[in-house]
């Protein structure tokens, strides 16, 4: 046989190869539990999920609150000022501002700050005035020179009050003009000059300007406040607040990616028909929930507010959570995996115990019925077959015919009577030792020993069938517990059936070989006719046979007796190829009888 050979046969009783139900409808119903566990932990982690972000929420709003009460604080300081008439309807050209209120005048001073850097890098002109007034809330912004001519300015102004005709020169914006139009128009005007004196910034606003930036004011002075009071030690991210629309009213940190139309719809907040809304977000590494409100002036929506809160304790409890779930889940899908192992073992086991128990019983009463047979046989037939075997003798030896080629006629069939009686004599032979075959003696002899006496046995006659065996053994003595007799009857069925296999010559290899602690391999491979599969699977059946003549016992009976010594068969075989018996023989008493 090749190295490749494959196993098509082996003794292996002791399990059950059918499947059963209850394993199935357990691992269904454990199934069923754990969807249900997992979908309650997840519940569970989504209900606590949003109690916590319920919570944040709620925090977001209590702080929200506070910054609208510095909020309105400061914007109430700003319009008591205002409506005590301690803001000038014209500011002396200076680089101080003389507001009675520094916010606001500081605010705008900064804007003129910035015109004036624009200014002094020749980067300046009429365009960028109007869109700077424009972004800014400005109803003007202008530049003038040191003789105090405008250069630069957002907007044309009239030359007389309600006159719309004819537009007064640049350069003529004069004093007595912008007391004209603060008193009738309400516009404020504010005046910086350059320390140098070489030219002054002039600011401009209207009520709706003026409103815009007492609010911004009054938001940046809170944050201002807020951020001395919480600090950013409180979980803060940023804040930014915007109005209606959706120009910057201040901030603390940085801006967060904006919202999209789906994740926040400001008109909802502007029009008051949600208090808050809230999502979260990945901002600088970190988990952040980024909440969304209405920012409250004067009793009216001013803008929205944008809040982020990180949310570190918040994830660390749902890990935690998360974590729990996992372990309890593990827990219990071990436990159903164990229990279904456990059950699918043990029923396996007491199956496979049923299973093995009938087919033996079902051997038991072929056996026995064999055994009967046998004794039967015996009884009945071995006594006529000696008459017969007795009358055929005398026949040859007092009634020879006297004629020569009568002689050789009835010669011939007093030797068929002969050999019938002798085949006969056999049969009753191979039943009596069949049904014996599972009384056994063991004693320790060497299996060495009894392998090259069934060898020599069989030497001559596998010579004279053009047959060569060959063995493979160590010299060290293997001494196993066997009944000597039966064994070596199982043993020298199997070398009289490989050596029945091959036609026209060929090889027999014996081979020993301790492959395990406590057992030991006898190998005999043939290079005979091989078998097909379903050949192999009825070879040890006491019923089958594919020689014309015998019942085929031989196999069988060997089966019996190496089962009987606790051991097992594997065969290998391929048509056309050839056979090998592996025989597995235990080599300590641990018999299974």
């Amino acid at each position: 046989m090749n190295s490749g050979k494959k196993l098509v046969w082996q003794d292996d009783s002791g399990s059950y190869k059918g499947r059963f139900l209850q394993p199935l409808v357990v691992g269904l119903v454990c199934g069923v539990i754990i969807v249900l566990f997992i979908v309650m932990g997840i519940m569970d982690l989504r209900r606590s999920e949003n109690t916590l972000r319920g919570f944040m929420e709620d925090q977001g709003l209590s702080l929200i609150g506070i910054l609208e009460r510095l909020a309105q604080e400061n914007l109430n300081t700003l319009i008591k000022a205002h409506q005590r008439g301690e803001v000038d309807t014209y500011a002396p050209r200076g680089d101080e501002a003389f507001s009675p209120h520094k916010w606001l005048t500081h605010a705008l001073a900064g804007l003129g700050r910035e015109i004036d850097g624009k200014w002094m890098a020749d980067d300046l002109s009429e365009t960028y005035l109007r869109k700077f007034a424009a972004e800014k809330n400005l109803w003007l912004i202008a530049v003038a020179n040191k003789q105090g001519n405008v250069v630069f300015q957002s907007r044309s102004l009239p030359a007389r009050i309600g006159d719309n005709g004819r537009q007064l020169p640049a350069n003529e914006l004069s004093k007595d003009l912008i007391e004209r139009l603060s008193a009738e128009k309400k516009i404020g005007f504010l005046a910086l000059k350059r320390k140098d004196g070489s030219g002054t910034v002039i600011i401009a606003l209207d009520n709706d300007g003026l409103r815009y930036w007492s609010v911004k004011v009054a938001v940046e002075k809170a944050l201002e406040k807020f951020g001395e009071a919480q600090g950013q030690g409180q979980g803060l991210s940023y804040i930014v607040l915007r109005d209606g629309r959706e120009v910057l009213l201040g901030r603390t940190g940085v801006i967060p990616v904006p919202w999209k139309k789906d994740e926040l719809d400001r008109e909802l907040l502007l029009a008051g028909k949600k208090k808050i809304l809230s999502r979260t977000v990945l901002y600088q590494g970190k988990k952040v929930l980024d909440i969304g409100a209405p920012l409250s002036l004067s009793g009216q929506i001013a803008g929205t507010v944008r809040l982020g809160m990180e949310m570190g304790s918040t994830e660390a409890v749902l890990q935690e959570n998360m974590r729990s779930l996992f372990i309890s889940l593990s827990f219990v899908v071990a436990v159903a995996l164990l229990s279904m192992w456990f059950l699918y073992r043990t029923q396996n086991r007491h199956l496979a115990g049923i299973v093995e128990m009938e087919r033996r019983l079902e051997k038991a009463e072929r056996l026995s019925a064999l055994g009967q047979l046998a004794a039967g046989v015996a009884h009945e037939i071995r006594n006529p077959l000696n008459a017969i075997s007795m009358a055929s003798q005398r026949m040859k030896r007092e009634f020879m015919p006297s004629e020569e080629d009568k002689q050789r006629e009835f010669g011939m069939f007093t030797g068929i009577i002969r050999d019938e009686i002798r085949r006969l004599n056999g049969i009753i032979e191979e039943f009596l030792s069949f049904s014996r075959s599972r009384r056994l003696e063991l004693h320790n002899y060497s299996l060495v020993e009894v392998l090259q006496k069934i060898v020599n046995l069989i030497r001559e006659e596998a010579v004279s069938q053009g047959i060569q065996i060959t063995t493979v053994w160590d010299s060290q003595t293997v001494t196993i517990p066997m009944d000597m007799d039966k064994l070596q009857q199982a043993f020298l069925n199997f070398l009289k059936n490989a050596m029945e296999s091959i036609e026209g010559g060929g090889s027999i290899e014996v081979r020993v070989t301790p492959n395990r602690k406590g057992h030991v391999t006898v190998s005999i491979t043939d290079t005979g006719c091989g078998m097909a599969p379903e050949e192999v699977e009825q070879i040890f059946s006491p019923d089958y046979t594919t020689k014309e003549k015998g019942l085929g016992l031989g196999l069988a009976l060997a089966h019996e007796i190496i089962r009987g010594h606790g051991g097992e068969i594997r065969v290998f075989s391929q048509p056309g190829v050839g056979t090998q018996f592996d025989v597995i023989l235990p080599s300590k008493e641990d018999l299974r009888g």
